[in-house]
């Protein structure tokens, strides 16, 4: 049974229709959802894809937070489904505390957009699992606010729980603890900053985003 992905579009979004063109590519079929939709349909999985939802105002994701498919899309969380958010979708899940920490300001305050090697630090989530510890992988990045930040308490229980998902090798933006993706405690609810659907094929010269992605929609 092919596995459906809800791809949520914000007023804003850029990179929907990349990722369900790279769900479709591996087998997934990816559906569009509007914010404002109070439903979910009967989607598998959800992607919060990135660009700049709501014009970044007032702080990223902070506004998007509050659209009404949030609250299904937590609720599908809560219940155990699968939930990416990628970039801009990261910062989303941070504001609705689904996941802990923040987005910050690059160290430089510099916008990034270049591609980053990966280190798969856990496979215990819904991105990863289909992975060995220790693999790299070349995805980009895209963005300005992707500094992942959080107290020192937060830190020492993402480690604890084994949630440090993603790791830059060579820290672009100054996250903390040179972080790119955690998860939930459960591991069905993912956000990182680099852009798997922008490495889904051999023209964008690396298919290792794929490789991400397939957890996705597998059956674990």
């Amino acid at each position: 049974m092919t596995a459906k992905v809800g791809v949520v579009v914000f007023p804003g979004s850029n990179c929907e229709h990349d990722v369900v063109e790279a769900v479709d590519s591996i087998g997934g079929s990816g559906k569009l959802l509007w914010h404002k939709d109070t439903h979910l349909s009967d989607v598998d999985a959800v992607v919060l894809p990135g660009g700049f939802a709501h014009g970044d105002y007032l702080r990223t994701g902070a506004m998007a937070r509050f659209s009404p498919i949030m609250e299904v899309v937590c609720r599908f969380a809560y219940d155990g489904g699968p939930v990416v958010g990628i970039c801009n979708g990261f910062q989303i899940l941070t504001e609705a505390q689904l996941l802990p920490g923040a987005l910050y300001k690059n160290r430089g305050l510099k916008f990034l957009c270049q591609t980053t090697t990966l280190r798969v630090e856990s496979t215990s989530s819904v991105l990863t699992r289909g992975l060995a510890q220790g693999d790299e992988l070349n995805v980009p990045i895209n963005h300005f606010e992707g500094n992942y930040v959080c107290s020192k308490e937060t830190l020492e229980e993402l480690r604890a729980s084994n949630q440090v998902v993603l790791t830059y090798r060579d820290n672009p933006n100054g996250s903390t603890d040179d972080i790119a993706g955690i998860c939930n405690k459960n591991g069905n609810v993912v956000g990182l900053m680099p852009h798997p659907e922008r490495a889904a094929h051999p023209l964008l010269g690396s298919t290792d985003g794929a490789l991400l992605l397939k957890g996705l929609i597998s059956d674990g």
